[in-house]
């Protein structure tokens, strides 16, 4: 049955040092985010990790261990949990982001398909957009970097997506991190270009060799209007409650439309993308493939 309202929450983190460090925080939020009344709670970019390290050599047990410490505690709180991490398939690695339901059970597996420069060092690119359903909504999500490619979204909104999960890990000057700041990265015309919720968990402050996070996590309407707002100092978990009535993708739906030359081949992306997005749910723990239940 499909949810016409759903409380999320956009986690705004620094860094630990250490995985357990990172993973304890995770699981305090988690706690604390569905006694808060949250139904589904996103986490930055390498959550688990953190972003301004060396990810080639991070332990793989160390790393599925805090997993299943995360997935355990989205049960007992009866959330969804939507985290970033590295993955693993073999001898590659992926920048992903895992998606838990109530149960705990990994549901999803989204990874990064267009990496920066810094990413190729540690990760392969996935090979799949992100569509997935968290209480019977369609949902979607991109990561960091990729929000300069807007048809990993356009295309999942078509396809019937309401919701878009953004997990980010800001590493920018100061100057350029200041510059982010205020709302001003584009994401309210995200969201009002296709009429859909946009959800954005950041890390904040110094990140290390001179590099910063601006923060500015927020949760934005489908009309473009910011419902709420995080600094650019603090570890802060922000709420919104949202209608889904009101995500009425009317532009994308338009768009597929219109010109009637371009809907033969949207028609067929489309199609393409709903049978891959089966196919990643039903495989657990493939990586850059995607995931399915535990």
């Amino acid at each position: 049955m499909k949810s016409t309202a759903l409380t999320v929450a956009a986690v705004q983190m620094k860094f630990r040092p250490t995985i357990a460090g990172n993973t304890a925080w995770i699981v305090g939020v988690i706690k604390g985010s569905a006694r808060a009344g949250a139904d589904v709670v996103l986490f930055p970019e390498c959550a688990v990790t953190g972003y301004n390290r060396d990810l080639s050599v991070v332990s793989r047990c160390e790393v599925e261990a805090a997993l299943e410490a995360i997935a355990r505690a989205a049960r007992a709180a009866r959330c969804h949990v939507l985290v970033g991490c590295p993955t693993f398939a073999g001898q590659k690695r992926f920048n992903s982001l895992l998606v838990f339901d109530r149960r705990g059970r990994e549901v999803f597996r989204y990874s990064k398909i267009h990496l920066t420069e810094r990413d190729t060092r540690s990760f392969s690119p996935g090979k799949h957009l992100a569509l997935f359903p968290l209480e019977g909504v369609p949902c979607t999500a991109i990561i960091c970097h990729e929000r300069r490619y807007p048809e990993l979204v356009r295309l999942p909104v078509m396809a019937g997506a309401q919701i878009v999960f953004h997990p980010n890990a800001g590493l920018d000057s100061l100057s350029v991190s200041k510059a982010k700041r205020g709302g001003r990265d584009g994401i309210p015309v995200r969201a009002f270009e296709n009429q859909v919720y946009y959800v954005f968990a950041n890390s904040v402050g110094p990140q290390g060799s001179g590099l910063w996070s601006a923060g500015d996590s927020k949760i934005v309407g489908p009309d473009g209007r910011v419902l709420a707002l995080a600094d650019n100092r603090r570890e802060q978990v922000i709420r919104a409650p949202l209608d889904l009535a009101r995500a009425g993708r009317c532009y994308a739906r338009e768009g597929r439309e219109r010109p009637a030359c371009l809907r033969p081949y949207w028609r067929a992306m489309i199609s393409l993308l709903r049978r891959q997005s089966r196919r990643v749910a039903r495989e657990p723990g493939r990586g850059g493939s995607g995931g399915g239940a535990r």
